[in-house]
């Protein structure tokens, strides 16, 4: 009875907010888990976010509406925000706290882990080297995507990011292994084996998917829904929902439920894992409202000084560790506001990741889809990924010709645009026409599948827009074997 009275504190002293403010909670730890129990018995849920020795900060993970600060007890529980891990997992929904919103009985755990989760150490990281392909050229080719990345898609408001990240999801495989599926996910097996020894259950699929949706509307998850459903992937699907109008605190929950749910499919089950983490712009807001009813001193534009921190406690979840099987590859969207990408949270999110995927509303308004605006597009692993055989010996060069071509060709429309095509010359019209045609051929594929050999042929199309001695980027012995298109 003693304990029971130390472990319970109805020294509540003030509200703001989501917060609640606790004097003499000498027992606390930082990160524990509490329950609030108002004055009608009612309880509610809440975690210890700051200590010092005369108070406390607790974060109310509901809505504080009907607390007061007369009557309000706060109960201990003597452990951090834990998620129940278990193979039954794949195919449940949970809210953004990780309670089971799917009408089925909570997950009995094999273990228990925190979400905060550990940070994986650098000497075990394994090095990401799997090229994934997406079907997408403007990827593919040009920014490849490999297996342990994280690869955001930056977008604007109205921009069809959720629908990339669809194609994505349907059409990604490893080169090396036949996918198990006509449509399968990223985290297919590489061609180092067939899943024997994987640490997984006999006739398990390698491969899973982990979405989180923070504050986002119920027309954009059921979107993803009925993609898990279409592409075949819903029993390997683990989903945890919070939407517009949960409680905005839940979302700084939502993706380290979500990234501890990937770990254990990933290190413990030996799948190769897929996170998609639908919007971060949503999740930097409850950052900055928490930050706002904490008065604590803002950084840009209101967002808090340890914003980069944070994000990176969330990015730097991805990768893979050395001598074991699984794998977590992140795809975070992006919202920019005002499509800026000097935002703090594109900027931030920007420099933590392995480069960055841009939607431009400029393609979008001409109907091209995807529109990825290649110039401000880039794959920091790149280099890792490309291909064996043809595809790498030229994918690099081929990927810094277009490059290249296409930068000029924009160069020459914004010119155009002053002088009129009249004032070009011959050798300007050809450039432009190469930006046109480029734009609407190589970027625009309406749920097209190319494989990387499509892509790369596709890419020496527009390179044979010019005279050979234009490719300045390309090595003469490939000029030679390409070029005449044999």
């Amino acid at each position: 009875m003693d304990d029971l009275i130390t472990r319970e504190y109805q020294t509540v002293s003030g509200i703001a907010g989501p917060l609640l403010f606790v004097e003499r909670m000498t027992r606390a730890s930082l990160g524990e888990m509490v329950e609030i129990i108002h004055g009608s018995g009612e309880t509610r849920r809440g975690q210890v976010i700051e200590l010092s020795e005369q108070h406390a900060v607790i974060q109310v993970l509901e809505e504080t509406t009907g607390l007061a600060v007369k009557g309000t007890k706060v109960r201990l529980l003597e452990s951090a925000a834990m998620m129940d891990l278990s193979p039954d997992l794949l195919g449940r929904r949970f809210n953004g706290a990780g309670m089971p919103i799917d009408g089925l009985p909570p997950i009995i755990p094999d273990l228990r882990r925190e979400i905060i989760g550990q940070p994986i150490n650098p000497v075990a990281r394994d090095k990401p080297a799997h090229f994934i392909q997406t079907g997408i050229s403007t990827i593919d080719g040009l920014n490849t995507l490999v297996r342990g990345q994280k690869l955001p898609i930056f977008s604007g408001a109205g921009l069809p990011a959720k629908e990339l990240a669809a194609q994505i999801l349907r059409q990604a495989t490893v080169r090396g292994l036949a996918p198990p599926s006509a449509a399968v996910p990223v985290p297919v097996l590489s061609g180092e084996g067939t899943g024997t020894g994987t640490g997984q259950e006999a006739g398990a699929s390698p491969f899973a998917v982990v979405f989180a949706a923070m504050g986002v509307t119920f027309r954009e998850v059921s979107f993803f829904l009925g993609e898990f459903e279409r592409s075949g992937v819903m029993e390997h699907t683990v989903v945890f929902l919070n939407l517009a109008d949960d409680p905005t605190i839940e979302r700084l929950l939502t993706p380290r439920f979500a990234l501890t749910t990937a770990e254990y499919l990933a290190f413990t089950l030996g799948r190769h894992v897929l996170v998609i983490l639908t919007d971060m712009a949503a999740y930097c807001e409850a950052l900055r409202q928490i930050a706002t009813a904490r008065e604590e001193i803002p950084g840009r534009r209101g967002y808090p000084g340890y914003m980069y921190s944070d994000l990176a406690s969330i990015y730097e979840r991805a990768g893979r560790i050395k001598e074991k099987p699984g794998s977590i590859t992140q795809l975070p969207i992006v919202t920019m506001p005002d499509d800026d990408m000097t935002h703090p949270i594109s900027d931030l999110t920007g420099y933590i990741t392995e480069g960055q995927i841009v939607l431009s509303r400029e393609l979008h308004r001409k109907g091209i889809f995807p529109p990825i605006d290649v110039l401000p597009c880039l794959s920091r692993l790149m280099n890792l990924g490309i291909g064996p055989g043809k595809t790498r010996e030229d994918h690099r060069a081929v990927a810094d010709q277009l490059y290249a071509l296409y930068a000029h060709g924009r160069d020459i429309r914004r010119l155009a645009a002053i002088v009129g095509e009249e004032g070009l010359t011959d050798a300007d019209k050809r450039f432009l026409k190469l930006a046109q045609d480029f734009e609407q051929e190589f970027v625009n594929q309406q749920d097209q599948n190319r494989s990387i050999e499509d892509t790369l042929d596709l890419g020496w199309k527009f390179l044979r827009y010019l005279p050979k001695e234009r490719l300045t980027r390309v090595r003469p012995e490939l000029i030679e074997r390409y070029y005449g298109g044999t």
